[in-house]
């Protein structure tokens, strides 16, 4: 069959934070892709302001390089997709990995291969793709670079791998650097054979099959991600299998329902470095942005409009966490981030409040967002939306509030499933890195989850590895209790690893609620008062009201509390005039800590100003006769 060998298609598929981005950014760097008096960002492929805040991708974003060969040959296109590395975001991996033809799997020279590491590889050896080794970070003090390669051989003999795939190509890289070499450094050295990415190279051109096609096939493209410009309306990124897209061309869109509609070609785009630019035509194995369908869809196909042939949709995995979001039902909704009434004017005037704003971006997600699903509940405001995990929902959120949307959001839940009669829950691996003072600790915090040890190692560094299998829902609200225990040196990292027979009833929140029992302003006076009583959210001056959760209670149940008493003031001086107190500073939740936080009668109350947990029920009166039918009926 016809190959052009002009082209290569290769997704860099890695745990979260082992190097995958700026690798990617020395790739460009050196392949000549910017102009040298360019200023050029650290990991410039991470354009989302979230991404650049937490410092991890959650986006597949795709990029290509002009590769020159040392030997003068003709220039050729590295199509490059960078994945997430967190499972959470593994609908963006399922989908990049059906634009290429290979993977290059980055493993971190110390870390070693963890649980993102199994998932992505997974999936690269179940599509039957070659994979190329690059063990990056050679410079770590703590690397131990025989030890890791042994671990992923043997992760590959886990997962089943053929005999072609586990024959793989070893790179050995220091990303940060831009240097790489097929000969193996010693442990905590750059590569010392090389001054840049050229050995890299080399083996992606080498080991990357070329694109085949068949002369006689007609048109087949597939719709592989989703991006919108203001002027051209929905682009849809495409990898062509088959024949040619030209600009301007009437082509067959089949949708995921089967119909066939004839639509136009308004504009073809090719990708250069970080831009698109117009291009004339498209042909197999190219990875192009067309432009011309309002309303079309991920896994789409577009096709020859005398013999149209669907290809085959993308599949992703099911989800496992799922959450209500609904619109803010809160006193406070709509007047700003103090609450009070004199910035409402201007708060609600670009404010998102109604059911039908809320409902509309949630299904404008469904459309890029593979993984995501949206469900009716009974109430007509709120919707049960399920994903892969907590992060990838808490993301959702976050982008929804900076875009001006007040929501009110339930306690995370897990989607279970019925097999042969029984309920079924999810479970994840989890990969723990501990200092071995605190095996004890983490040990304990899994026992009360129900966790089960399924392997430990020590490498002699005085740091632990421990490995277990627990039930999702234990994971909600662990991480919070795990930096704690671990005094912030534990690094955890889980996968979903299946369903398993549901666990039974988990408490993994011992500690109560303070509930504000009336509305009005926070008073220092108050707050000192009470901050024996437990932990305060809250600053001074912040307005409250019925039903707000204001601090966790020292004891198991939820107590009741007037934050905005104020000190009486008389004309006698009291006995205990020349005391002072001070406030203990509140303890500030995030949105991620917050939906940890949240027990099953409580929710969250988003705002772009504030986070705020409340009580499902605000009422104390209906709080208390809803407690005491719950006990009756026991």
């Amino acid at each position: 069959m016809p190959t052009r060998h002009d082209i290569r298609n290769v997704a860099i598929v890695a745990h979260v934070d082992h190097g995958k981005t700026t690798i990617v950014d020395a790739m460009l760097k050196q392949a000549g892709a910017f102009a040298a008096h360019q200023h050029l960002d650290d990991r410039m492929m991470d354009s989302n302001d979230l991404e650049r805040e937490k410092g991890i991708t959650i986006l597949a974003k795709n990029t290509a390089v002009k590769y020159h060969p040392k030997d003068g040959g003709a220039p050729i296109t590295i199509n490059i997709i960078d994945t997430p590395g967190h499972a959470d975001f593994g609908g963006e991996v399922e989908r990049g990995l059906s634009m290429v033809d290979a993977v290059v799997l980055l493993v971190d020279a110390s870390e070693g291969p963890l649980p993102q590491t199994r998932f992505v590889l997974r999936k690269a050896l179940q599509a039957k793709m070659p994979v190329i080794l690059c063990i990056n970070k050679t410079d770590r003090p703590d690397s131990r670079i025989d030890e890791v390669v042994n671990e992923t051989y043997d992760l590959f003999l886990d997962l089943d791998a053929d005999e072609d795939q586990i024959e793989f190509p070893i790179v050995y890289a220091c990303g940060r650097d831009g240097v790489a070499s097929l000969t193996k450094p010693e442990d905590g050295t750059v590569p010392a054979d090389s001054t840049n990415l050229e050995p890299f190279f080399s083996t992606i051109l080498e080991h990357v099959p070329a694109p085949v096609y068949d002369e006689e096939a007609p048109l087949q493209a597939h719709v592989t991600n989703l991006d919108a410009d203001n002027f051209l309306g929905r682009i849809a990124l495409v990898r062509v299998e088959q024949g040619e897209l030209r600009k301007g061309q009437t082509v067959a869109w089949i949708k995921r329902d089967g119909s066939i509609s004839n639509v136009r070609i308004t504009e073809l785009m090719m990708t250069e470095a970080l831009t698109r630019k117009p291009a004339e035509v498209a042909g197999p194995g190219d990875i192009c942005a067309v432009a011309g369908f309002p309303e079309i869809m991920i896994g789409e196909t577009l096709a020859d409009p005398e013999n149209p042939i669907a290809l085959p949709l993308i599949s992703v995995d099911e989800p496992a966490i799922s959450m209500t979001i609904g619109t803010n039902t809160s006193p406070m909704v709509g007047r700003g981030g103090s609450g009070k009434g004199a910035d409402a004017k201007s708060a609600v005037k670009d404010r998102k409040v109604t059911a039908r704003q809320v409902k509309d971006r949630l299904d404008r997600e469904l459309v890029g967002n593979v993984s995501l699903r949206v469900l009716e509940t009974e109430r007509p405001d709120a919707w049960e939306v399920q994903g892969r995990g907590e992060l990838a929902l808490a993301i959702l959120v976050e982008q929804m509030r900076r875009e001006g949307f007040e929501l009110t959001i339930g306690k995370p839940q897990v989607v279970t499933q019925e097999v042969d009669g029984k309920v079924h829950e999810p479970v994840e691996r989890m990969t723990i890195d501990v200092p071995e003072e605190h095996m004890g600790a983490v040990t304990q915090l899994m026992g009360v989850r129900k966790g089960r040890m399924d392997n430990m190692s020590n490498h002699g560094s005085g740091w632990v590895r421990m490995e277990f299998v627990v039930p999702s829902r234990g994971l909600i609200g662990f991480r919070t209790e795990f930096l704690t225990g671990t005094r912030g040196t534990g690094i955890a990292h889980s996968i979903h690893e299946g369903h398993e027979p549901w666990f039974g009833p988990l408490v993994t929140r011992n500690n109560g609620s303070l509930v504000a029992d009336r509305a009005g302003s926070v008073t220092p006076f108050a707050m000192i008062n009470l901050q024996e009583r437990g932990v305060l959210f809250t600053d001074p001056g912040t307005e409250v009201y019925e039903g707000m959760i204001v601090g966790e209670n020292s004891r198991s149940d939820d107590m009741d509390v007037n934050i905005t008493k104020e000190k009486k003031l008389t004309n006698m001086r009291a006995a205990s005039a020349d005391n002072t107190e001070n406030v203990v500073p509140p303890r500030k939740l995030s949105l991620e800590q917050s939906l940890e936080f949240c027990r099953d009668d409580e929710c969250v109350e988003v705002t772009p100003e504030a986070v705020r947990i409340r009580k499902v029920v605000l009422d104390q009166k209906d709080r208390s006769r809803t407690a005491s039918r719950a006990k009756s009926a026991k």
